[in-house]
């Protein structure tokens, strides 16, 4: 009866079969138009070296996927890639090429000149999360360099090493009260999730230091703010992967959740962005911190919307706890396997802290050995494993001629466990940055280098010393059972068990 009634319709409508048959016919011809074009990219870029192609449509695509089930660390590959195809290499996706440079002049001139932007198609795509606002035009994901520029003349006064210093009371009081948390669990037997422990503090101190917020998040389990940017984290690294997923029915839960927490954490800057301007407006006393100067300098500056201030908010929410809290983990991790290194850090702890409550300006500049053990952490466990510039013009790279516009990679994950750059690069070994040792040439770049070098580089490192001296000068630790040492990657790099450790309580022998 149905097919009936359809086939009479479809003879009241004698151009109906037509129309279709013209679409279909229009449909195939774009198609066959964007193979021609796949082509056409194939044909320019196929003399460069690169793996080769699973397939002519899809390119790299299906062993990438592969490479990242699971949370994998995907630049896995890409480095056993690097070492096969050389210091430049191309992956395709669909129509896209993507160049892998592992050349350090290379390097050195595409981070370091102003006029090799941000990748526009990869950082543009942040600008919206499955719908949502996201990162929007802020500091990391504006390619637009007079706009950037503006926005980090704002910024820079309130991420100075003279500024930060100012604020080391905050970070002293919220490493203080981690202290005493962990200090309740230090019995030798409590599996304390120190990742999670670290993502609290760290998030308490750049709310407070940031934004003059109140989140007591080590005392409390109801917070929803640590869930809500983990949930915004793994959406990041899927939809970059794939941004049409949201289309599809079986994530649509996840897609929700990852929406739901985004609301959240942009209705929470948009609540403290509104009150403080208010607050300045009535002339009330407020907190002199990032925001108020921030708010006080894009006054003077104009064209600051406060659209523009809420992707900035969202941008410090996130990215100024999440690579602090994984660059001390990773540091805590790694640690438990090197107790020669760990004895020397807490020797240099005792000789310049001692038994201090409060870590001073002074003591940070001292500790040179826990600088040593920082920066191998990150060339080891890079939290972020590297960043993208778009070649604008054709140039050559070791002998082959790189047509352009090219979107090109630069790993810092990948140069970091290269041999030809670091002898025994699986070996940790924080003599490799003494002051003595001669200083790695563009193959190490944990907060990128140049004009769009990380802005909280200083603030992390301020940080991460505050809260790892006070941890060895209280704890002795190792890793609980049952725990690994690996990496899983939700768009940042993080330890895969969460860096869960057994605690006792430390005598330094300056207080025997």
């Amino acid at each position: 009866m149905t097919v009936h009634c359809t086939m009479e319709l479809w003879r009241c409508l004698p151009g109906a079969g037509l129309a279709v048959s013209g679409l279909l016919l229009l449909l195939l011809c774009l198609f066959l138009i964007y193979l021609s074009y796949i082509h056409y990219v194939h044909l320019k870029f196929d003399h460069i070296p690169g793996p080769p192609r699973d397939s002519f449509l899809l390119g790299h695509i299906p062993s990438i996927q592969k490479a990242a089930e699971g949370y994998k660390i995907i630049h896995e590959k890409f480095l056993e890639w690097a070492e096969t195809y050389g210091p430049v290499f191309r992956v395709n996706a669909l129509h896209r090429v993507m160049l892998y440079v592992t050349h350090p002049d290379t390097v050195k001139e595409l981070l370091m000149s102003p006029n090799c932007p941000k990748d526009p198609f990869t950082y543009k795509l942040l600008f919206n999360l499955f719908g949502e606002r996201f990162l929007g035009n802020g500091l990391v994901t504006d390619t637009d360099h007079t706009h950037w520029y503006m926005q980090r003349r704002v910024m820079d006064p309130s991420f100075s090493h003279r500024y930060l210093a100012g604020q080391l009371e905050v970070f002293n009081e919220k490493a203080e009260r981690l202290m005493e948390r962990l200090g309740s669990e230090a019995d030798g037997e409590t599996a304390v999730p120190m990742h999670y422990r670290l993502n609290c503090v760290t998030l308490e101190v750049i709310t407070t230091v940031a934004f003059g917020m109140e989140l007591p998040l080590l005392h409390s389990l109801e917070s929803p703010f640590p869930k809500a940017i983990s949930d915004v984290l793994q959406g990041l690294v899927q939809y970059t992967r794939n941004p049409y997923m949201q289309y599809l029915p079986q994530h649509w839960g996840f897609v929700r959740r990852v929406r739901e927490a985004l609301k959240l954490l942009r209705q929470t800057g948009q609540r403290c962005i509104k009150q403080r301007q208010q607050a300045m407006a009535t002339g009330e006393a407020v907190p002199q911190d990032i925001l108020t100067n921030i708010l006080t300098c894009a006054e003077q500056e104009g064209h600051y919307d406060d659209g523009l201030m809420l992707d900035n908010f969202i941008t410090f929410f996130i990215a100024g706890q999440e690579t602090t809290a994984n660059l001390i983990a990773f540091t805590v991790m790694e640690l438990t396997r090197q107790p020669d290194i760990t004895a020397k850090l807490q020797a240099e702890v005792d000789e310049v802290i001692g038994v201090k409550r409060d870590v001073d300006v002074n003591d940070i500049g001292k500790l040179q050995y826990l600088s040593q053990v920082l920066k191998e952490t990150l060339r080891v466990y890079p939290t972020i494993p590297g960043t993208r510039r778009w070649l604008q013009r054709p140039c050559v790279i070791d002998g082959i001629h790189i047509p352009a516009p090219v979107s090109v990679i630069l790993s810092t994950y990948i140069m970091g466990r290269m041999a030809k750059f670091f002898d025994d690069p699986l070996r940790f070994d924080p003599e490799r940055f003494s002051p003595d040792a001669p200083k790695p040439y563009y193959c190490y770049f944990p907060f990128a280098l140049g004009p769009r070098s990380c802005l909280g580089q200083v603030f992390a490192q301020m940080e991460a010393k505050v809260i790892l001296a006070k941890f060895l000068q209280r704890f002795d630790f190792q890793l609980a059972p049952g725990q690994n040492y690996e990496m899983m990657d939700t768009g940042t790099l993080r330890p895969r068990g969460g860096a869960v450790c057994t605690l006792k309580p430390r005598t330094p022998p300056s207080a025997c």
